[in-house]
C-alpha cells in the first residue's frame, strides 16, 4: 500500500504524539489523506498530562483524536509475563514488545466503531514493532489493512531520518519536542522504558549515560537497605508491604519502590532483533524486575525439578512468541494454559531487600504449597530423610555408571 491509493480515504494512526506521530499525521494530511489519530493509555511515566497528546494531534491536522485507556490492560498483561517470567535475551522484560499488543487491541475496536479499517503506525521498517503491530492486528480483524509509512518509498525519499523529520515539524509549527541535539529515543509505558538509537547506537557510550525515567542509577539510590514485602495470591500479587492492591497499583507502588533503589534501571541488552539485524538497547523496568524476582523466589519453593523443566522451556518460548509479535496466537494461549497448573500453587509472601540496584532475598513465609521443609532439607538431623536410604539408592545408579565406563564410553 501506498500513499496515493489512500488518497480520500481515512486512516487510524496509532500514535504517541512524539516525532514521528506528528510528522506521519501532516504528511498524511499534506497528501488528502483523512487521519483519526488513536492513542493508548498505557500509563506513560514520560507523560505529565496525557491528554496533551490529543491536543498534539489536533494541530498537527488529525480530524479527530482519541484516548484510550488501556493500562489496567496492560498491567494486567504485564503479570502474565511475571508468571511466565517471559524475559528475553539479556533480561529484558518484553515491556515494548507486551505494549504493542495490548495498543493494537484496545485500538481496533475504537477503529472499528467510526468505520476505520486502516490502521497506520509509525514504527521503522528495521525493528520489531512493525511486526508486533501487523501480526495483531492481523489477528484480531483480518480484514483491516496495515499501512506503515516507514516502508513507502515516497515518504523514504522524503524523510531519511530524524533530521529531515525535525526540519519539517519546525517549518510547520508543529507541537514537537525533539531536537537535532536530542542523544536517543525512548518508548514508555507503566511496565518499562526503553532506550535506543542514537548515541546508544555506539557501544562505546555506557548504559549509565541515560538519564533514567523511572528512578536512578543504582550509584545514586539510598545508601541504606529498604525491604520490601509482596503477597501473591495465586500467582497475583495481591499486597505489597502490608497494602491491598490490584495488578494496575502493584506495577505503579514497585516502579517507585524498585526505582527509588536503582532498581531495573539501566539494564544494558544486546538482542536478536526479529527481523535479522542485532540492536543496542537500554531499557528500565524497575517494578517489573522488582516482583518479576520475588516471583521467582517463590517458584523455587514450589516447584519440583520436573516442574522447573517444564516452567523453563514454556518460559523461553512465551519470551520469544512476546517478542516475535504472536501473543495472541494460540501457541501462546496454549502455553500460558500449560502453566496454569504452577501458578494456582503461587501464592506466599516474599520480603526483600533493596539495596543499590540489587534485589535480595531476605524471607519467605506463608507458603503453602512449599516443596521445601527445613527438617528434610537439614544437614544435621534426620527428620523425614533417613541419611542411610541414600545407600541402596546410589548402588541402583552406579548400576548404570559401571556400564559406560565398562562400554568405554566415559573419558
Amino acid at each position: 500500500m501506498t500513499i496515493d491509493q489512500l488518497k480520500g480515504k481515512t486512516v487510524g494512526a496509532a500514535v504517541s504524539g512524539g516525532l514521528d506521530s506528528c510528522t506521519i499525521t501532516r504528511w498524511f494530511v499534506d497528501n488528502g489523506v483523512n487521519v483519526v489519530c488513536f492513542t493508548a493509555d498505557l500509563g506513560q511515566p514520560d507523560e505529565r498530562n496525557i491528554d496533551e497528546i490529543c491536543e498534539r494531534m489536533l494541530a498537527c491536522g488529525g480530524q479527530e483524536a482519541v484516548l484510550v485507556d488501556a493500562k489496567d490492560e496492560l498491567a494486567m498483561a504485564g503479570i502474565k509475563v511475571i508468571q511466565c517470567q517471559a524475559k528475553y535475551e539479556g533480561g529484558y522484560w518484553n515491556t515494548t514488545g507486551i505494549a504493542r499488543h495490548i495498543t493494537v487491541k484496545a485500538l481496533i475496536p475504537e477503529m472499528e466503531k467510526r468505520g476505520i479499517s486502516i490502521l497506520s503506525h509509525g514504527c521503522t521498517g528495521r525493528g520489531n514493532d512493525q511486526v508486533r503491530f501487523q501480526l495483531a492486528t492481523n489477528m484480531l480483524n483480518p480484514k483491516f489493512e496495515v499501512y506503515a509509512p516507514w516502508r513507502d518509498a515516497a515518504f523514504l525519499e522524503r524523510f531519511g531520518g530524524r533530521k529531515e523529520m525535525i526540519d519539517f515539524c519546525q517549518e510547520r509549527g508543529l507541537p514537537i519536542t525533539a531536537t537535532h541535539e536530542k542523544p536517543y529515543s525512548t518508548d514508555a509505558n507503566l511496565l518499562g522504558l526503553t532506550h535506543e538509537a542514537g548515541r546508544l547506537e555506539s557501544l562505546k557510550t555506557p548504559a549509565g549515560f541515560i538519564t533514567p525515567g523511572m528512578g536512578v542509577h543504582p550509584k545514586d539510590a539510598p545508601d541504606e537497605v529498604e525491604y520490601f514485602t509482596v503477597t501473591f495470591a495465586r500467582g497475583i500479587p495481591v499486597e505489597l508491604n502490608g497494602s491491598p492492591v490490584i495488578p494496575h497499583q502493584a506495577l505503579m507502588e514497585a516502579n517507585r519502590i524498585a526505582g527509588r533503589n536503582g532498581v531495573g534501571i539501566g539494564i544494558h541488552t544486546v538482542e536478536n532483533r526479529f527481523v535479522g539485524i542485532k540492536s543496542r538497547g537500554v531499557y528500565e523496568s524497575p517494578g517489573m524486575e522488582l516482583l518479576g524476582r520475588c516471583y521467582e523466589y517463590l517458584l523455587q519453593l514450589i516447584l519440583d525439578r520436573r516442574a522447573r523443566r517444564v516452567f523453563e522451556h514454556v518460559s523461553g518460548v512465551v519470551a520469544e512468541q512476546i517478542y516475535q509479535g504472536y501473543w495472541f496466537d494460540p501457541a501462546t494461549q496454549s502455553l500460558l494454559a500449560s502453566i496454569e497448573p504452577f501458578t494456582r500453587l503461587a501464592s506466599g509472601d516474599i520480603t526483600v531487600a533493596l539495596y543499590k540496584g540489587n534485589v535480595a532475598f531476605h524471607a519467605a513465609g506463608g507458603v503453602p504449597h512449599s516443596l521445601y521443609s527445613e527438617e528434610t532439607a537439614s544437614m544435621e538431623a534426620v527428620g523425614d530423610f533417613n541419611h542411610a536410604d541414600s545407600e541402596g539408592f546410589l548402588s541402583v545408579l552406579g548400576v548404570s555408571a559401571r556400564a559406560l565406563a565398562t562400554a568405554g564410553q566415559t573419558n
